[in-house]
């Protein structure tokens, strides 16, 4: 990949260098199960896990004991929503109603629509053109007949961010629990358990550069006293809410990423933010028909979904094979439909059809985005149909 210019950070980061470093002894030397605290490796690979529940809550101003570790977001949104919903179930909890926007991601999404053919009560609020979530929709949904909400803090191929504050009011105020897939939202804006009423949290290693197959779910102890159902048996870890020996190497990795997010975020944001910024206004000269979607102010600092009308992006994309850029969420890999996000925020599918998504990270330079705008907008005049 050395004469690939990445630009697709929403669907994976590359591991941080320090992050590695600290993982590869739990391969090797420290390669006992966490489990078996019995004799002195068992004692350390449980203590390593210590110390990264740790560094995970101490970037979202969290307890340790909220947070139980998984493989991913896509787990532990699962764990989130039919953790709930089982337990409510089992418990003879009357609450059917689960609310969530139609612009969340499938890990959200489809387990939606499985528990809808469960027989559970799924309503969709709706979003406007920026991608917002209608509050006063919301309100209008809300019953005490709602069971759980699940609205994401930002969303992946847009970047806008949801007034997480303001939901969690409206939720909390209808007695139901409120889940938030804040996958695209941790380190990049400003998270604080404590503070915000958001039952459970969804979060995963490799956005925030460190290995894949390790993420988190922050769950109030409270909601943990019987009703969070496990998807998983056959073991007490993780509170007994998540059976199966730990991934240590990766979740020790996770930590390190949330340590050196925590200590380095802001600044990293504020770069960013500027960069996404001067390439929007530069492509914006080159390319005066460009268009960009989600808010313009609420939005992820390090995200630009562009659409250049009558250029379609698969096509661009195809022309730019030294840019790695991304037709929207990676969810939606080999999809033949228009991204269902931009459709659902109002774009046409020819318009959906002519948009493609750049993200930006920690390894980006103002000299790789230069030459992304130049190369971008030759392509697209050489597709540029002809008037």
């Amino acid at each position: 990949m050395s004469n690939i210019i990445y630009l697709d950070y929403n669907a994976t980061t590359p591991c941080d260098p320090r992050v590695l470093e600290g993982m590869v002894p739990y391969f090797t030397t420290h390669f006992a199960n966490p489990s078996s605290v019995t004799h002195l490796p068992g004692k350390q690979a449980a203590d390593a896990l210590d110390t990264a529940r740790e560094q995970v809550a101490a970037m979202l101003g969290a307890s340790p004991k909220d947070v139980l570790f998984t493989s991913g977001a896509t787990e532990s949104n699962n764990l989130a929503l039919y953790g709930v919903t089982r337990a409510a179930t089992a418990g003879g909890n009357h609450r059917r109603r689960i609310i969530t926007s139609p612009i969340e991601h499938k890990a959200v999404l489809e387990p939606c629509q499985d528990l809808a053919n469960q027989g559970f009560d799924v309503q969709y609020v709706p979003v406007d053109a920026t991608g917002l979530v209608d509050l006063q929709a919301l309100a209008d949904l809300l019953t005490e007949d709602t069971l759980l909400v699940s609205i994401q803090a930002a969303n992946s191929e847009i970047g806008t961010l949801q007034p997480i504050n303001q939901i969690a009011k409206l939720i909390k105020g209808a007695g139901a629990y409120f889940h938030c897939d804040a996958t695209q939202a941790v380190g990049r804006i400003p998270i604080d358990w404590r503070s915000t009423p958001i039952d459970l949290l969804s979060l995963s290693s490799h956005k925030i550069y460190g290995p894949k197959g390790a993420g988190a779910l922050l769950a109030r102890r409270a909601l943990r006293q019987g009703q969070l159902s496990p998807l998983s048996r056959g073991g007490g870890q993780e509170g007994k809410l998540r059976a199966g020996t730990q991934n240590v190497p990766a979740i020790v990795g996770f930590g390190l990423a949330c340590q050196i997010m925590q200590t380095e975020g802001q600044q990293e944001v504020n770069r960013l933010r500027i960069l996404r910024d001067s390439f929007e206004v530069e492509l914006s000269k080159a390319v005066p028909e460009v268009t960009f979607n989600g808010h313009h102010v609420h939005r992820l600092p390090n995200t630009s979904s562009i659409t250049v009308p009558g250029v379609d992006a698969d096509a661009l994309l195809a022309n730019l094979p030294l840019l790695a850029l991304s037709l929207g969420s990676a969810c939606n890999a080999g999809a033949i439909e228009p991204s269902y996000v931009l459709t659902e925020i109002g774009l046409s599918r020819d318009d959906a059809a002519a948009t493609f998504r750049l993200s930006l990270g920690r390894y980006t330079t103002p000299q790789e985005l230069e030459s992304a705008r130049a190369e971008i907008s030759s392509v697209t005049k050489k597709l540029r149909p002809v008037p």
